[in-house]
């Protein structure tokens, strides 16, 4: 399970004695402050806080302005806001409301309820991130599962389709993982899947670069703006890594593994199908099975065949 990390906030407010007074307030969470509505909009997109408070009369931007510039960012458009003012009239809070304010705490605040409210909001935001890491992460190897990789594959092929740029997938398979199971136990093969989620995650460098398990023994790999060589260095650093490393069993003894990759690169047009990028690095895969295993086999769109093996 992924460690937990301590909440953070953004408040914006244009007094620095309500800055300072909040800071304290709240002050078991990571806290990060802003006196305006530009220097707010900038801070929320540089450390995404988990909650904004925000103050309604400012200077230069109003908190109307900045909840709507917020809400049109996609990299902000998810942060909740609450609103914090010392206006009372129903048609400001709905105004607020309306724009996507989650809540509103009045000017002059009380200490408690301020806590109470952030408390809640927080409460709610990580039970509903817990929820979205166990939707879309495997348990057993704590790599993104399908569902993730499905997102994150629609989401880079559009990229790569916009930018007119290669991207590559890897398709994994743990050879003769049914023997090792069989010989060894399912729970020491857990640990080998484990072992080998680990390592692939290990060689792969680059922050956009997206492993994930695609079910059983079979991961998956995505390597945005790469193209076929770079892949190929790749799929090949895996398969070392894979068949060099060695699997403690409970008895004391060390196990060893290999893996198969196959391996497509695309410059995505407009007439290219996703479903079928997939199933041709899938071929590929075959091809290293069916050539010797411990392989990587790249699939060639010009001449529709495999290469390698």
């Amino acid at each position: 399970m992924a460690v937990p990390r301590k909440n953070n906030l953004l408040i914006v407010d244009d007094d620095s004695s309500n800055l300072m007074a909040l800071s304290y307030i709240l002050s078991e969470y990571v806290i990060y402050t802003a006196k305006n509505g530009t220097s707010a909009i900038e801070k929320a997109e540089k450390y995404l806080p988990d909650l904004v408070l925000l103050d309604i009369i400012m200077s230069d931007m109003n908190g109307y302005e900045v909840l709507a510039a917020l809400k049109e960012s996609d990299k902000t458009k998810h942060i909740p806001v609450i609103f914090i003012t010392g206006l009372n009239n129903i048609e400001d809070e709905k105004k607020g409301l309306e724009l996507g304010a989650i809540d509103y705490i009045s000017k002059p605040f009380d200490e408690i309820i301020v806590k109470l409210r952030v408390q809640l909001h927080i409460r709610i935001i990580n039970q509903l991130r817990t929820i979205e890491y166990l939707s879309t992460t495997d348990q057993l190897t704590e790599l993104p599962n399908r569902r993730a990789f499905d997102n994150r594959l629609s989401m880079e092929w559009g990229r790569a389709l916009r930018e007119s740029v290669s991207i590559s997938i890897m398709v994994a398979d743990v050879d003769h993982f049914k023997i090792y199971n069989d010989t060894y136990g399912h729970q020491q093969g857990d640990m080998a899947l484990q072992n080998v989620a680990k390592i692939i995650s290990q060689t792969l460098k680059r922050p956009a670069d997206f492993a994930a398990r695609w079910g059983g023994e079979e991961f998956v790999v995505l390597l945005p703006n790469t193209d076929s060589r770079g892949a190929l260095e790749i799929g090949e650093n895996i398969c070392k890594n894979v068949a060099t490393a060695e699997i403690p069993c409970d008895d004391g003894s060390l196990t060893k593994l290999t893996i198969s990759i196959g391996v497509n690169t695309q410059i995505p047009e407009r007439e290219t199908i996703l479903d079928k990028f997939i199933l041709d690095a899938d071929k590929a895969l075959y091809t290293a099975k069916d050539t010797g295993r411990n392989r990587v086999c790249l699939y060639d769109s010009a001449s529709n065949a495999v290469k390698g093996g």
